[in-house]
């Protein structure tokens, strides 16, 4: 992405971002991976699905070897526990191979909304991370 600097629009960036995603070679996404950690549960959350969600995220990492990541773009505040723990269980009897390539998207869905809030903040990054 440094390499075609500057980009001309927002979206143009975002686009650049979310390409930059696809072409990630295996080791690449296994330390993106390695650098996610599961949110922990709004601390309003009952006690039953803040272990709920311990356990899932437990038998997810067990099972595939990494973190659990999703994007909750779009999900209001007061469905994400739910959408969460729905997409563990469902993802959990995805093969190996196939949930890579789940998390691989979930992590350029992520990617791109993290950019394009911090672009909203106006906040800057040094020119080597552009």
């Amino acid at each position: 992405m440094a390499a075609h600097r500057p980009y001309p629009t927002t979206d143009a960036l975002l686009a650049a971002a979310e390409e930059a995603g696809y072409d990630l070679a295996g080791h690449d996404l296994d330390e993106a991976l390695a650098a996610e950690c599961p949110a922990p549960p709004h601390p309003d959350a009952p006690p039953a699905a803040r272990t709920a969600l311990r356990a899932a995220h437990a038998a997810y990492e067990s099972r595939f070897g990494h973190a659990f990541v999703i994007s909750l773009e779009g999900v209001r505040p007061g469905e994400r526990l739910d959408a969460v723990l729905a997409a563990i269980r469902s993802r959990l009897g995805n093969e190996p191979d196939e949930e890579r390539a789940v998390a691989a998207d979930e992590l350029r869905r992520l990617a791109r909304s993290r950019l394009a809030f911090a672009l909203a903040r106006g906040l800057t990054f040094p020119r080597a991370d552009l």
